[in-house]
């Protein structure tokens, strides 16, 4: 196997983990505000526990997944 095949392996896996949590997050956002609409519970509030472990995460995710692009190009 190739850098560029494993590359893009581990760029796919990546891809699913990110689509995983970002499933899990809205999720917890509620049905209503995933197409969209507003409802009483719609005003700001922080991220606690588990719900900033995967938000932080997410964001991790987001950043290796862009790195393994730009890893991928310069294979």
């Amino acid at each position: 196997m190739s850098t560029s095949e494993l590359l893009n392996v581990i760029q796919i896996l990546v891809a699913l983990v990110v689509i995983a949590a970002v499933i899990l997050q809205a999720k917890g956002a509620g049905l209503g505000n995933i197409f969209g609409g507003a409802g009483a519970e719609s005003s700001y509030r922080t991220r606690r526990g588990l719900e900033r472990t995967l938000f932080r995460g997410t964001i991790v995710l987001m950043l290796i997944f862009v790195g393994l692009s730009i890893a991928a190009t310069q294979v």
